[in-house]
């Protein structure tokens, strides 16, 4: 401690052996107190190593230590010198591999990464490598799409089951298939929830799932126009509020036609062909 205003620091205290960081909070909060006490009754603080008692909630002397040869710091007669020249240290950074901040900084730069994203994808080594993977096995490579569901669902999974990325069911090749029926509107990324939960537990490709459970995603606008219809025909009273100025009532309408086609309505084209069906909100 130090009387305020002065640039000089006072005599130092070490507290050993302390373990918890409760503890090591208290026993501070203690010293502090203690010093400051010592130092306004115009006494000085000793060098010296303490110890924390916590069932009293103070601080004990356990040795003085006036000097540095106190703290017995003398060189040991068994090592010899080590010298380290430039070109041993640069041979021995070419072996390294990426590291986690260089890693980091490339996914940023080449692929257009938040800071972020590249961050968490480059905290470890395996879960960088499976997502470069999957990268590298996807046709049309979309990282922001990969990264999201690296970090996302595939995650998500393994934590929920206690996995480590070597034994998740859901390989690159696999969750880059996945993506690739996203990416060509096969399926909607909320299907594709769906689609990634069956691949996981009965560990069959994206493309099987999605033709055996009949999960293609309708681009058909003739069907969708046909479920819209019906959906303004069942719900004439929403649709005359709509009308009348009750604009948040559009969600409605896109959630029933979702419904009504299990979810496989193209979302871009549902809400383009639903504005032009319900017509303007205008307030009466």
């Amino acid at each position: 401690m130090r009387p305020r205003g002065e640039t000089k620091l006072g005599t130092r205290a070490e507290l050993k052996n302390i373990n918890s960081f409760r503890f090591v909070e208290k026993a501070i909060h203690f010293e502090i107190a203690r010093q400051i006490d010592v130092i306004e009754g115009g006494g000085k603080v000793v060098q010296e190593t303490r110890l924390y008692d916590a069932d009293k909630n103070e601080t004990r002397s356990m040795r003085s230590k006036e000097e540095a040869n106190d703290y017995r710091y003398f060189p040991d007669p068994d090592l010899l010198p080590l010298v380290l020249d430039e070109e041993f240290i640069e041979e021995v950074r070419k072996t390294l591999p990426e590291l986690p901040d260089e890693k980091a900084g490339r996914f940023a730069a080449d692929l257009g990464l938040s800071a972020y994203d590249s961050g968490v994808l480059a905290s470890s080594r395996e879960l960088a490598a499976y997502f470069e993977n999957v990268l590298a096995k996807a046709r049309k490579p979309q990282a922001k799409l990969a990264a999201n569901w690296v970090m996302g669902e595939f995650a998500a999974f393994l934590n929920r089951d206690g996995l480590e990325i070597a034994a998740a069911p859901v390989g690159p090749d696999q969750l880059a298939e996945l993506l690739a029926r996203i990416a060509d509107n096969t399926i909607s990324g909320k299907i594709a929830k769906d689609v990634f939960e069956v691949m996981w537990s009965e560990r069959r490709g994206a493309d099987e799932v999605i033709e055996t459970k009949g999960l293609r995603q309708i681009t058909d606008t003739s069907a969708i126009d046909a479920a819209i219809d019906a959906c303004m025909a069942a719900n004439p009273k929403q649709l005359a509020d709509y009308r009348a100025g009750k604009d948040k009532l559009f969600g409605f309408f896109v959630g029933q036609v979702m419904k009504a086609t299990q979810g496989k309505a193209n979302p871009a084209q549902l809400n383009e062909l639903l504005k032009k069906k319900l017509g303007p909100s205008t307030p009466v």
